[in-house]
């Protein structure tokens, strides 16, 4: 009987249990609503802080000099052909290169087609670019002692080229208006402006056929491309230079007198070239700001040539890691890889080794013992030349 009256009672009331009911999960629908409104708001305030406060990194590795002697063009030669190959030199190293965000080299040579030549007037194949861009390296300075080795129509088809090929460089201009544009040179990337300078002590007494521009040192010059280079909103500036006496493995007091100067500039990286040695890596501090450390490298020496003598037939390439954190980009960690170049192979060529993966895996080189000899010797010379510096190895998938 009462569960009877219950039910009629219900059924009587029915709408006004329904409106109760319906209100009821208004109300506790909104407050989910509002906690999971809130809980939403807040992940998505901490996912920007992380986002924000998250280091981006960005790999750069430069090599040194990419000379191009006649025995190297020479034995480039496809037969009887009037083709050029390159790509073989660089197998050794493609993948490594590739993983970078950027690769920097300097273009020892110019591209002002054939007849073709080495030194002491450089003149390479255009397959000998394509090659080196095939290798991974997407940058390439152009300001050195050769950049007017075949005078005004060498340094604007050069320029040309590179331009075709899609390569970025800097160091020479056709034009004032040219070098006004496109100087410094500001590489966008993470949100940051990475500015690269480059500058050639001389260019072998040759003089630079106007308009025509090469870079020189002058400390005049230089001031006022640092002052640009900040005033355009670069985040981080790295100088490469040509400089240094030729084959001296100790830098000269000229060049550490210009290092210190840049650095108190404003410059935080300096990249040297020129001696085709290897020369030593560093940390300096700008006078006006100690606590800061600016890498130096003083010179990488060949990175691919025909010097075959001591000291001369390798070279190093460095590993340079920037790191932005809120807006601010530093340079996180540095270190370099030794490279030996083989003359030989098959096809016959000039091969670049690195010296850790052929330590690790001499049968896949397959070096004959003279070669094992001159490859231990540079190994030795450069780990002893570089000792305070962080030596990288070669890591292979």
């Amino acid at each position: 009987m009462l569960f009877k009256n219950i039910i009629q009672w219900f059924g009587h009331k029915k709408n006004l249990v329904l409106s109760v009911f319906l209100l009821i999960a208004g109300v506790l629908g909104s407050v989910l609503l509002v906690k999971n409104g809130n809980k939403a708001g807040n992940n998505q305030q901490t996912k920007e802080v992380k986002l924000d406060t998250i280091p981006k990194n960005i790999s750069l590795f430069f090599a040194g000099d990419m000379m191009g002697h006649k025995p190297m063009i020479d034995a480039a030669k496809v037969g009887t052909t009037e083709e050029y190959a390159y790509d073989h030199w660089f197998q050794y190293i493609k993948e490594h290169v590739s993983s970078y965000d950027l690769a920097i080299a300097n273009l020892e040579v110019t591209l002002a087609n054939a007849p073709y030549s080495g030194y002491p007037l450089f003149c390479s194949p255009d397959s000998y670019a394509k090659a080196i861009m095939n290798t991974g390296f997407k940058f390439l300075i152009t300001a050195n002692n050769h950049s007017q080795d075949k005078g005004k129509k060498g340094l604007e088809r050069t320029l040309d080229v590179l331009d075709t090929l899609k390569f970025m460089h800097t160091g020479t201009f056709k034009n004032k208006a040219e070098r006004d544009k496109l100087y410094p040179y500001l590489w966008e990337t993470n949100g940051a402006q990475i500015a690269f300078l480059n500058y050639s002590y001389g260019t072998n007494g040759i003089a630079v056929t106007p308009p025509n521009i090469v870079n020189l040192i002058d400390t005049a010059i230089m001031r006022k491309d640092i002052k640009k280079a900040q005033e355009k909103g670069a985040d981080f500036i790295i100088t490469t230079i040509h400089w240094g006496d030729e084959y001296q493995r100790k830098q000269n007091s000229y060049q550490d007198k210009l290092a210190q100067w840049l650095a108190d500039l404003g410059v935080d990286a300096i990249i040297g070239m020129h001696p085709h040695v290897v020369q030593p890596m560093k940390i300096i501090h700008p006078k006006n700001n100690p606590k800061k450390d600016v890498p130096i490298a003083f010179s990488l020496g060949n990175f691919i040539s025909n010097q075959r003598d001591r000291f001369k037939n390798g070279g190093i390439g460095v590993e340079l890691n920037l790191k932005i954190v809120a807006g601010k980009i530093t340079w996180d960690n540095w270190g370099y890889y030794p490279f030996w170049v083989q003359l030989g192979g098959k096809p016959r060529g000039y091969y670049v080794i690195p010296v850790s993966s052929w330590e690790k895996n001499p049968a896949k080189y397959n070096l004959t013992s003279a070669e094992q000899l001159q490859i231990k010797e540079f190994a030795t010379d450069t780990r002893d030349l570089l000792k305070e510096a962080k030596e990288l190895f070669f890591l292979e998938k």
